[in-house]
Formats: C-alpha cells, sequence, structure tokens
C-alpha cells in the first residue's frame, strides 16, 4: 500500500494534529539542469562549427577569395581543425585588427569566449561531423559584388601589362562620367583584377581635364604618375589594399562625385618575378535619398621621418585639429612592412581622451576601412594624434632590406607610411580633401539594376 507521508503531515499540521512519520526516505529522477546537459552534449561540426564558419570563415575561405584554402564542407574543417584551433585561441583568425573597446565598428569579425570554447572543444573530442540533418543550409555567396549589383561600374579601358622585375609602378586610368550633376557615392567596391601585383588602389576624382591629358601624352595604356596623380585631385572616393572590404556610409550621406568628373584609377604595382595582368574595376553604390550630407575626408600625414636600421621600435607622430564640430564615420590607417602598432588618439578640448583605433599588431595583409557603429562626435579644437611604431630590426621577419637599412617616407612598399584617413560628414569649410565642386579611355556604364 502506497503512503502519502507529505500529505498526511501536511493535513495532521492543519489539524492541530500530532504528525506520526516526520522524516522518511524517498525514491526519485535526477534532476540535470539544462546548462549541465549542454556541458555533457557532444559539440559536433553540423549543430555548433558549420554555422560559426559561415559566418566568420567562409567569406574568405571559399575558391577565388583570398584566403589559401577553402572552409565550406566538413571535410575542408576537419583537414584544417588543429590550425583552425591555433589561429582562433590566438585570436588571430578571423582577422579583425582594432583593439577591443578602442572603437566601436560595424562588422566586427571577433569571435566569442564561447565559440572559440566550442571549437577548441570539438577538435579536442576528434572533431566529430554530428547528425547531417543538423547542418544549416549552406550560405549563399554573391561570387561578383559584395554589396549586390552597382549602381555603376568603372572598369579600366583595356587588361595592362605589368613587367616581371623592375621598380614599382604607379599607373593611372582615368575614366569619364558624363554626369549633368552632382551625384554621391555611398559604397564602392574595389575589384583588383589581379591581387598579385596590385598593391593598393586609389579612386581620386578630376575636374580639370589634367588626368586626361596626362594620359594623352603617355603611349602606354593610362599614365605613370609615382606616388601622387599628377594633379590636385577634386576629391577621392576611398581605396583598397589587402584585407579590405567594401562598407557602407550612413543613410543620407556620401561622398560627392561632381558633376562632368572624370574618375582616376591610382594603381600601385609591385612585381612578382613573372609577368603579370590586371584589369581592375569599381563598382559605385549611389545615395538615393534627396540632399544627401557630403562626407570628407581629412589627412592625418607625417612624410618627414627617418626609420633608422636597427629600430625595433622607432614612433612616429601625426596630427590634426577639427576646424569645427565634426562627426567621423570611418577611420582608415596605413602603414608598410615595417609598422607594428598604430594607435590613433583624440584629445577633447576639456581634457578628455578618445582612442578612434588601436592596432597593436599590424598586418600589411589585413587592411580596412572601419566604419563606427555610431558617428564619434568631435568638437570644435579637437587634437588628434596619430602613434605608428616601427621595427626596423633583422628581428622583423618583414622587413624587406636585408640588412636593414634607414627607411623614409615613399610610395615604395619597401619604404614606409604615416597615414591615416578620417571619414568625416560634411566637406565644406574644413579643408579636407575630399569630394568639392571644381573627360580619356576607360569603361564608365551603368549596371542593368540600378
Amino acid at each position: 500500500m502506497r503512503e502519502h507521508y507529505l500529505k498526511n503531515a501536511l493535513d495532521a499540521v492543519l489539524g492541530g494534529k500530532t504528525v506520526k512519520v516526520a522524516a522518511a526516505e524517498t525514491f526519485g529522477c535526477t534532476i540535470r539542469f539544462r546548462e549541465e546537459a549542454a556541458a555533457e552534449a557532444p559539440i559536433t561540426y553540423a549543430k555548433h562549427i558549420a554555422p560559426i564558419m559561415q559566418e566568420y570563415c567562409q567569406p574568405c575561405h571559399r575558391p577565388g577569395e583570398v584566403a589559401p584554402f577553402s572552409l565550406l564542407s566538413y571535410r575542408d574543417a576537419f583537414t584544417w581543425r588543429k590550425e583552425i584551433a591555433k589561429v582562433v585561441e590566438a585570436r588571430q583568425m578571423p582577422p579583425w585588427k582594432p583593439v577591443k573597446g578602442h572603437g566601436e565598428f560595424q562588422g566586427e569579425r571577433r569571435l566569442t569566449d564561447e565559440q572559440i570554447g566550442m571549437i577548441l572543444k570539438w577538435v579536442e573530442t576528434g572533431a566529430p561531423m554530428g547528425a547531417p540533418n543538423d547542418l544549416p543550409p549552406p550560405k549563399q555567396f554573391n561570387n561578383d559584388w559584395a554589396l549586390g549589383e552597382p549602381d555603376i561600374i568603372a572598369e579600366m579601358p583595356v587588361e595592362y601589362e605589368v613587367g616581371p622585375t623592375g621598380d614599382d609602378e604607379y599607373r593611372h586610368f582615368v575614366i569619364p562620367t558624363n554626369f549633368d550633376q552632382d551625384v554621391f557615392v555611398r559604397a564602392i567596391d574595389i575589384q583588383p583584377g589581379n591581387r598579385n601585383p596590385v598593391h593598393h588602389v586609389i579612386v581620386f576624382l578630376d575636374t580639370t581635364g589634367a588626368a586626361r591629358r596626362l594620359d594623352a601624352a603617355d603611349p602606354k595604356p593610362g599614365y605613370e604618375a609615382f606616388g601622387w596623380p599628377g594633379f590636385v585631385p577634386a576629391g577621392m572616393l576611398g581605396g583598397w589594399a589587402p584585407g579590405f572590404s567594401p562598407s557602407v556610409l550612413p543613410d543620407g550621406t556620401g561622398y560627392r562625385l561632381p558633376k562632368g568628373a572624370d574618375i582616376v584609377l591610382q594603381i600601385h604595382y609591385y612585381r612578382t618575378g613573372k609577368p603579370e595582368k590586371d584589369r581592375t574595376r569599381v563598382g559605385i553604390y549611389l545615395e538615393k535619398k534627396p540632399n544627401p550630407q557630403p562626407v570628407g575626408i581629412a589627412w592625418l600625414i607625417n612624410p618627414l621621418f627617418r626609420i633608422p636600421a636597427g629600430a625595433e621600435r622607432h614612433e612616429v607622430r601625426a596630427y590634426w585639429v577639427a576646424p569645427r564640430d565634426v562627426d567621423v564615420v570611418a577611420i582608415t590607417p596605413h602603414m608598410h612592412l615595417l609598422g607594428r602598432e598604430m594607435k590613433v588618439e583624440a584629445e577633447l578640448p576639456d581634457g578628455t581622451k578618445k582612442t578612434l583605433v588601436w592596432i597593436n599588431d599590424w598586418d600589411f595583409k589585413w587592411q580596412d576601412t572601419y566604419h563606427y557603429k555610431t558617428p564619434v562626435k568631435l568638437p570644435r579644437g579637437t587634437r588628434v594624434v596619430v602613434y605608428a611604431y616601427y621595427d626596423n630590426s633583422e628581428k622583423n621577419p618583414n622587413n624587406p632590406h636585408k640588412p636593414p637599412i634607414d627607411v623614409t617616407w615613399g610610395e615604395r612598399t619597401s619604404d614606409e607610411m604615416c597615414l591615416v584617413f578620417l571619414h568625416v560628414v560634411g566637406e565644406e569649410g574644413t579643408g579636407f580633401r575630399g569630394g568639392r565642386r571644381g573627360g580619356g579611355g576607360g569603361f564608365f556604364r551603368r549596371s542593368a539594376n540600378p
């Protein structure tokens, strides 16, 4: 006969009677909390790792992209599992250079501690596949334009051949636009035709016809001008270097592309030891809203430095003072192979300091323009300081000079730079280079789906 000891005890207490059985042994089921059950469940590729790979790894680790191997399948991930564990634990991958807490940026490629822990446990437990039904649907990538079909495509007029040896080459290609009014560019996507010889690309604007005249005087496609475009630009739309990914300016803003301007692609080529061919193109995305706010670019630059041979941590600084209250929407730091660290700090008029970006492990192969989640407001008189550090010693594996030599500012890969671009809303009256008012070869066409 089953006894209900607890019920009998409660009835006795409520009735003012003596409890006959005050304690009794019992048998029941173990209660397992969800966290304990999850901790004991196996980490599998299908359920846990594949979603991480899709979001953070596959955009680069797939055929035709910058990464050296693909991670589209379980077989790929299993093959590279030990290397994956090593680089994610060291936070070398996914490649995201800004130090956490020193600027809040869009599109941060940063794994959480939980995600890193899952990857490490997955590898430690034999990297199981798991149930195929747990796999997420394959991620669909746009293999042509990351931001979708551009409104306009600007392309080099012909393929350009880069010789196998010799000095670096700065080639400029003129592309007419023939707009009958100013337009505003919210984003660009630069696609080098051949990434092997392309060091960087900058998109300048010319409203004077100077670039066309230089092009006509040079017998080869485009024209040569070392370092600068050979004219005073009416503005620039942005650039590309290894590691750059296209991003979009805030809603209702854009870089001004003046009426009748020519786009001038400055492409820095370096030699690879064999003949290379390139035909770079630029996808241009226009801001459709009426009366957009123009975005200008302030240059923080110091070309007057010398990095002594053997110096392991040589500091170079650059400065800029805000001429009025400004909103900074993005920042682009730039150094070459000797660069090791760059911090950009704003010193506000009230004495407070704010770090705009800090990269403490510079990698020439992973550069980017970092767009803030919300614009950074800098009052008039704010002093922005660039602290750049270089390693010109034999300990630096990227040092192009063996043995090291003194290095100064220059346009070649083996020279150095100390340069930061601040992308700031509103360019009139600021002294920014970019987007002021003031046709060559090339293709300039509206896309099929504007």
